[in-house]
């Protein structure tokens, strides 16, 4: 028997784990009480592992529809026909006929986040589409407004913080998003231990919220007012202090101007929350020793996501705490994504080109993938009409998952890279299934790059994967080299890249990983004398090496072409503008109309591992969660089945009735939806639950990068005699 140190990638968190083996079987999954960064902690998903690797309906070999069947063929004819089909419906129609889509798990994965940039590159295609236009947006958007780049991120310092501030997030149950931070829950904790509050604004008392010092409902997509009359009160106050942000900093002036209208009193009936509450908590931020405001997916999925994610970005620049030990800090991690980029100009960008049906700008190269049924389903010049993805499943991912349903069975040609028959991949032409997580070694070089604390970990092969199977990288940048030979024009050049192919020319991810990291801010720059990284030395420090408490590093952070942060930018002062056109308006409600939010599960990362016996067992978690108040005024008793509508579908579900949600508002968790046939998942059949993005509508977009606005939708529900 031997023990290997692993990486769960399973969610964010990426907490260490010791994986017992004996002869490539799986033995049993533990905490690794050595990782310098999880201490010992992991949670309910970690144990999926071995059951995603040992489940039997995970795909191991490339399957071809075949009528209403599928047949398992070679690799060398499934690859061969992946490219030429997508290479002929480019030359027949011009490169954006075909999209590509990348599913959330991609950035898990160090050979996909890669290998996977390769092939968009030799695909051409203007149509991308990718999960974080349902995640994350707003807050890159934020990014490259204040700092110029869509990965500089402040990350709120939770080993030192005094005072955090919480909005539209749960970190005890997803441990966090865009704060890699493993054991949430001990960590605030910690915060309160040592002195300091956690204050959770939250449609829902979530298991964050439970903890938390205090907790305060607002209603869902009113986040910008709040955090606007946050900004009044510290600047009409003078509660603003000098941080090591303070002289980069322009367009104070600008800023008070726009914000003036948002006092307390002015937006106490759109929040919820009162001002004398609202003033309380900007005093205690802007006075705190050190403090930051942590805003995350319920703030990134409305009308006014990105003005949201730059409010919070600015809130914590106005109290001086960015930059600043216990604020909002920027990670320096071993392999930087963002030095990388800055290297060659890739920083982000905005407005570039627009959507062929609804005009809708990109954002870092992508479109919003609220667009994509549409671009299939609209006939004309530019007309998706191949497509391929990467571990990702829109239908339920995506807003009205029926009209996503319809577009993809619509596509004359889709590759799927994938391990599963599920919900979209059903519809795919072929199937080209990657080695599981234990089969393959990884760096989580994203999450790295997103943590609490600076780390490294290098995660080896578990076991050994079985003949005729392929990594990642493998599929990938062998249909990036079949892809660019078909497409070359010159008879030379095919060749080439035909010879390049059976070469297999790239480099192996060992071999990029290594270099990355030696080159990178904290590597030994291939000089045997200067103690820095390798993968080397990775190897030799299995459980990982820590790095250190997060730094001070604005100087390298700011990238702005002005060399300043804008706190007068001409977009988010329009988007101020328009928000404060909405004061005077009523809040208008048709009769018996609720509006519907999402919630995360600990056992559950989107629609991650629902056939994973551990995971699915226990009780039903797809219910929709209901305030006591509105059960009673619609006559519905916990329990029952309901029936919930909104303007593009419905579904029905089982009633729970709690007053951890406030009044108007009701929560159905995402991810579900696992009835459509078709699928090869016996477990999460078999525990279905609904899809809530049968319910979510694709026509309203966030007003600035246009990510899905999946918080607050209106619905009403009845029940199912009704």
């Amino acid at each position: 028997m031997r023990t290997v140190h692993k990486t769960c990638n399973l969610c964010e968190a990426t907490c260490g784990v010791l994986i017992d083996v004996e002869r490539d079987k799986v033995l049993a999954i533990r905490p690794d009480e050595n990782d310098p960064f999880s201490r010992g902690h992991i949670c309910p998903k970690a144990f999926a592992l071995k059951e995603i690797h040992e489940d039997p309906d995970r795909l191991k070999k490339p399957l071809r529809r075949k009528g209403k069947d599928w047949e398992e063929i070679s690799w060398e004819e499934a690859l061969e026909e992946a490219a030429s089909r997508l290479a002929e419906i480019q030359k027949k129609h011009g490169d954006n006929a075909v999209a590509t889509y990348m599913g959330n798990p991609s950035v898990h994965n160090f050979g996909t986040l890669f290998y996977s940039q390769f092939l968009l590159r030799a695909l051409g295609t203007r149509n991308r589409f990718s999960a974080s236009s349902v995640d994350q947006n707003p807050k890159h958007a934020s990014s490259l407004f204040l700092f110029g780049h869509i990965l500089s991120v402040p990350i709120p310092d939770l080993d030192r913080t005094q005072y955090l501030l919480v909005l539209g997030a749960n970190p005890v149950a997803s441990n966090g998003s865009l704060m890699t931070a493993p054991d949430v829950r001990a960590r605030l904790k910690d915060i309160q231990k040592r002195g300091g509050k956690v204050v959770v604004i939250d449609p829902r008392r979530t298991e964050t919220a439970q903890m938390a010092s205090e907790h305060h409902f607002i209603r869902p997509g009113e986040d910008a007012f709040f955090l606007a009359a946050l900004l009044h009160t510290v600047i009409e106050e003078k509660l603003g202090r000098e941080g090591p942000a303070a002289s980069r900093m322009t367009g104070l002036e600008d800023l008070r101007k726009l914000v003036r209208p948002f006092s307390p009193e002015a937006v106490e009936a759109r929040t919820g929350i009162a001002a004398a509450e609202i003033r309380r908590i900007a005093r205690e931020f802007a006075k705190a020793s050190c403090a930051a405001c942590y805003g995350r997916i319920g703030t990134c999925l409305q009308e006014f996501g990105t003005l949201s994610s730059w409010l919070v970005d600015v809130l914590n620049l106005l109290t001086g705490n960015v930059d600043r030990p216990g604020g909002a800090m920027f990670t320096t991690p071993a392999v930087d994504l963002r030095t990388l980029a800055n290297r060659t100009g890739n920083t982000g960008h905005y407005d570039v080109w627009r959507s062929r049906v609804r005009n809708i700008p990109e954002f870092n190269g992508e479109i919003p993938v609220a667009c994509l049924a549409e671009e299939i389903l609209t006939p004309g010049e530019g007309q998706i009409r191949g497509l391929l993805t990467i571990a990702g499943n829109p239908v339920l991912s995506a807003p009205n998952g029926v009209q996503m349903d319809k577009a993809f069975s619509r596509l004359g040609y889709y590759v799927a890279v994938d391990i599963y028959l599920n919900e979209t991949t059903r519809h795919a032409h072929l199937i080209l299934p990657p080695r599981w997580s234990l089969e393959q070694d990884n760096y989580e070089v994203a999450f790295h790059g997103f943590a609490i604390r600076n780390t490294a970990k290098y995660s080896p092969i578990v076991v050994e994967a079985g003949p005729g199977t392929k990594a990642d990288y493998e599929i990938l940048s062998d249909l990036t080299l079949r892809v660019l030979e078909k497409k070359a024009a010159n008879p030379l050049r095919r060749a080439a890249l035909g010879a390049a192919r059976r070469l297999k020319a790239l480099p192996s991810p060992r071999t990029l990983l290594d270099f990355l990291l030696r080159t990178g801010p904290r590597g030994d720059g291939y000089l045997p004398w200067k103690k820095g990284l390798s993968l080397k030395r990775l190897e030799e420090n299995p459980s990982g090496v820590d790095l250190g408490a997060l730094e001070p590093s604005l100087d390298q952070v700011l990238v702005a072409k002005s060399g300043k942060i804008e706190l007068g930018h001409p977009l988010m002062g329009e988007q101020l503008g328009k928000l404060a056109g909405r004061l005077s308006k009523k809040l208008e409600k048709k009769n018996g109309e609720l509006l519907l939010i999402g919630r995360r599960e600990l056992r559950s990362n989107n629609s991650w591992g629902h056939n994973s016996p551990t995971l699915a067992k226990g009780s039903n978690r797809c219910n929709l969660i209901m305030n006591p108040y509105d059960a009673d005024r619609l006559n519905l008793k916990k329990g029952e089945d309901v029936n919930i509508r909104s303007r593009v579908g419905e579904v029905v579900t089982r009633l729970s009735v709690s007053d951890e949600i406030m009044q108007g508002v009701v929560s159905l968790p995402h991810g579900w939806g696992h009835n459509r046939e078709g699928i090869r998942q016996g477990v999460a059949g078999k525990n279905p639950g609904v899809s809530a993005n049968d319910l979510t509508d694709e026509m309203p977009l966030e007003q600035v990068v246009g990510n899905a606005v999946l918080n607050g939708v209106p619905v009403t529900v009845s029940g199912v005699e009704a």
